[in-house]
């Protein structure tokens, strides 16, 4: 199993980004998906939460700025921002829970970079 994250780049305060994460290979079941960032000197943290059900959970400091979505059939995820700050300048992760039938695990994609600058 492979997690694929794109669509960071550099982008100036205010501005949108769209990020994807794509799983790939043996996947039986995909449960939960997460985005995750980790700003330089800090510890990775979660951003947002969504279930197979599509309940969808939100650190404060994003309530209203990110929306996170995914298609079941097409085992995708996808983190849209808006009004990003300089704070929300990360290396941004996205994870999986999938059962590969023979067990659940958790699978972490490679991370993309969003820089927030003017």
């Amino acid at each position: 199993v492979q997690l694929q994250a794109s669509g960071g780049g550099l982008v100036q305060p205010g501005g949108s980004l769209r990020l994807s994460c794509a799983a790939s290979g043996r996947i039986f079941r995909l449960a939960d998906m997460g985005w995750y960032r980790q700003a330089p000197g800090k510890q990775r943290e979660l951003v947002a939460t969504v279930t197979s059900g599509g309940d969808t959970d939100y650190v404060d400091a994003v309530k209203g700025r990110l929306t996170i979505s995914r298609d079941n059939a097409k085992n995708t995820g996808n983190l849209q921002m808006y009004s990003l700050g300089p704070e929300d300048t990360a290396v941004y992760y996205c994870r999986a829970k999938i059962w590969n039938n023979d067990y659940w695990d958790n699978y972490w994609g490679q991370g993309t970079q969003v820089t927030v600058s003017s």
